[in-house]
């Protein structure tokens, strides 16, 4: 055992039940890997926590952004890293859950045998929205336009294998219908051509769906997750439909930790995370955004990402879904 490990072990084991007390080894910051570019939603949630968690842990906690491959690149450096409790990951639905499956051959880690979870930071539901003059305002009409004319409607996504794709085939593949998937590089633009009428439907992220479904410029058809959403009451979630019973799909982000860091370690960690999300402050900013912060513990949110895994695994091969 390195230095830094024994020290981070024997002052966390000193005092294992009075976690807010404990002080963390100042030998160098604590880092927190967000496997995407800087201005992100991943990256300011991991911002907002790493601000909070240096104040309780009386520590520097600073934030390298490591993107590219939709996030494969940055959990491959924090799967790689010393396991000290020195570098965390914001480890995302994508690149934890999707990635091994949808584009196998560009995933060097196994994330049940390279990172230990820590805990869920966040949830956010998504929106299947569509141009104003589909003649559907439902999700029931939409199955039965799509029926109708097989193949003739397309929807419109961030990309192969992200989680708003495959939150759209798991409602294909529930509903029984076809509509053509038309991948974006990224989400700016996507808005705008279902606007236009260059695509018929999209899923969004929430916070980028609810500005054009609250001015009228898109027709918001059912919400992904189990809740409807504050911010878009009257939208009903896509289990409120019939045949859609129990389909329950977001978006969400964790914090990971290198595989074999000391069990104290993850607690404390735990214990920190679970505080700083419970905080009014914190819990509004991530309202603002469409999400719901986490909760519970380092146990919970593996078996959480587990069942995420098996759920695309199954939804990856039925779709057929190659990168």
């Amino acid at each position: 055992m390195n230095k830094r490990l024994f020290l981070a072990s024997a002052v966390l084991l000193a005092a294992p039940t009075v976690f807010a007390q404990a002080a963390w080894p100042t030998a160098k910051p604590i880092s927190i890997i967000v496997p995407f570019g800087a201005g992100g939603s991943v990256d300011a949630t991991a911002r907002l926590l790493a601000d909070k968690l240096g104040e309780r842990l009386k520590q520097s906690v600073v934030v390298d952004n490591v993107s590219g491959a939709g996030g494969v690149i940055g959990l491959t450096k924090a799967a790689q890293a010393a396991p000290d409790g020195y570098t965390l990951v914001m480890g995302a639905d994508s690149p934890v859950a999707i990635a091994p499956y949808a584009n196998p051959k560009a995933v060097r880690y196994d994330v049940a045998r390279d990172l230990a979870p820590i805990g869920l930071v966040n949830t956010a539901p998504m929106v299947l929205v569509a141009r104003k003059d589909l003649p559907a305002g439902n999700l029931a009409e939409l199955v039965q336009l799509a029926k109708k004319e097989p193949g003739k409607l397309s929807y419109a996504t961030s990309g192969v294998g992200t989680v708003l794709h495959l939150a759209m085939e798991l409602i294909k593949q529930q509903g029984q219908f076809f509509a053509t998937h038309v991948p974006y590089r990224g989400g700016a633009q996507i808005a705008t051509d279902v606007i236009g009428g260059q695509v018929d439907l999209a899923m969004l992220v929430s916070v980028s769906a609810a500005p054009f479904v609250q001015s009228g410029k898109l027709k918001a058809i059912a919400v992904t997750g189990a809740k409807r959403l504050d911010i878009l009451p009257n939208v009903p979630t896509v289990a409120e439909t019939p045949g859609f019973k129990g389909y329950d799909v977001v978006a969400w982000t964790g914090l990971f930790a290198p595989a074999k860091t000391p069990t104290p370690v993850i607690e404390q960690l735990n214990h920190e995370l679970n505080a700083v999300l419970s905080l009014p402050e914190v819990r509004a900013t991530l309202q603002k955004q469409g999400a719901v912060a986490g909760s519970g513990s380092a146990q919970d949110f593996g078996r959480f990402g587990k069942a995420e895994q098996q759920r695309y695994e199954k939804a990856v091969k039925t779709a057929g879904i190659k990168e």
